[in-house]
């Protein structure tokens, strides 16, 4: 095959499994953000404090999705791994715990359920992110993974949206039965459609001496752990998630214990207004990276730590709204300035390495940001807002999320450190 024609082979394929993933992320973030609609309503239901909110919410899902990573990750990076077997299984995994979550009668059976969403959902983005990274030439690295990280965005309003809607209408335990069984047929698709071109089949029939080699579990962290710009990245990238994670929960529940709106109404506002906002910064930082990374290497990250810095007085400015339809449309803004770093950041963790070590990469940075980020921001501001109830009352919602603004200057900061690393280090270790 000619050169021209291998290139638009291989733009065809590429194109191809970003839309696949792209739908496989959007369940992914559909299973795992349903929950913060249904929060309040499962509180009601079971009687819960806004501490267990938090462990609902947070740390049973973020321990073993965050832990259970690493492993599938190296086992991602094995040249004889099926990548697109591996995302299937775990497709079908968390949207069956996703619908056992509505059978929960008690708490600790919620909270089991929520673990075994976490199993399954470990098997998705390392493998994936490793895929898109061998299918995508660096120049166009950061578009392609903001195209995937779309899914977080869409993801979440649908499950705002779908959450809210069928809470209202037949409760919450239907609404994780809707939203997950269709998992399950979707992985038969992902099966159909893709395949992984680094099979076992095509390495059988290459010579040995071009065989790539699995780097030891040693190796692997030393490879990742020896370029600084990584560290700061997984750094900036770990707080960000601190932020989006535990926003995201406190945000929904602030617009219905403090603005009075009902689940479905929370859901089809803030979903829809919010998800909007996060899909054009999602897309945006993946664009404004590639654009711009393409003068100076530093400004892949230079969107993010920008955004990050002056999200922090908006977001103040809308949670001090006493209307909720201002309060919401403020919120907007900083909803937009902080979704544009997942493309640049995790493109950046993909050129920092040699693919070897790519699914490592990825698994490490979602360790830190899923078990910082996801298991301890809504933790962390569920226990704060105890802690401070009884002098805010039913306003300590709105006082934490005071707090959580002011903590996006965090990686603002790291973002800003990384991006001076970047000439000199991202991908120095070939495409």
């Amino acid at each position: 095959m000619n050169e021209p024609a291998a290139q638009a082979s291989r733009s065809q394929s590429l194109h191809l499994v970003l839309a696949v993933l792209l739908v496989v992320y959007i369940f992914n973030f559909l299973d795992r953000q349903i929950v913060n609609i249904l929060a309040e309503p499962i509180r009601r239901d079971l009687g819960l404090s806004d501490t267990q909110i938090g462990l609902m919410t947070g740390i049973a899902f973020a321990a073993f999705y965050t832990f259970l990573g690493i492993p599938i990750a190296r086992f991602a990076d094995k040249p004889s791994t099926n990548r697109v077997g591996l995302i299937a299984g775990a497709l079908v995994i968390w949207s069956a715990m996703t619908a056992l979550c509505g059978q929960a009668q008690s708490f600790l059976q919620l909270l089991l359920a929520r673990i075994g969403v976490g199993v399954g959902e470990a098997g998705c983005s390392p493998a994936a992110h490793s895929l898109i990274a061998d299918l995508a030439p660096p120049e166009k690295r950061a578009s392609a993974m903001a195209n995937y990280a779309l899914g977080i965005p869409v993801g979440t309003l649908l499950g705002m949206l779908i959450g809210g809607l069928l809470a209202d209408s037949w409760g919450w335990r239907m609404a994780f039965v809707v939203v997950g069984l269709p998992g399950i047929l979707l992985a038969a698709v992902v099966l159909l459609l893709l395949r992984d071109p680094r099979c076992a089949k095509a390495l059988r029939s290459a010579p040995s001496p071009h065989l790539p080699r699995t780097l030891s579990n040693r190796e692997a962290l030393a490879e990742i752990l020896g370029s600084r710009a990584y560290v700061l990245v997984v750094a900036a990238g770990s707080a960000a998630a601190f932020l989006s994670y535990g926003k995201a929960t406190w945000t929904t529940i602030f617009f219905q214990r403090t603005h009075g709106l009902s689940a479905g109404e929370t859901g089809f506002w803030f979903g829809i207004w919010g998800g909007i906002a996060a899909i054009v910064g999602t897309f945006s930082g993946g664009w404004l990276a590639d654009r711009f990374g393409k003068v100076n290497r530093q400004h892949v990250l230079t969107a993010p730590a920008i955004g990050f810095a002056v999200a922090v007085p908006l977001a103040i400015a809308s949670y001090v709204m006493t209307d909720w339809r201002w309060a919401l449309a403020l919120l907007m803004i900083p909803t937009l300035l902080n979704s544009l770093y997942y493309g640049p950041c995790f493109s950046s963790a993909q050129g920092l390495v040699k693919p070897e070590a790519r699914a490592m990469a990825s698994a490490v940075l979602l360790f830190s940001q899923n078990l910082i980020g996801l298991g301890l921001g809504p933790l962390f501001f569920g226990m704060l807002s105890d802690w401070i109830k009884p002098v805010a009352g039913d306003e300590s919602v709105r006082w934490v999320l005071y707090g959580a603004a002011v903590i996006g200057f965090v990686p603002a900061f790291f973002f800003w450190r990384a991006s001076l690393r970047l000439n000199e280090e991202l991908d120095r270790k070939g495409p």
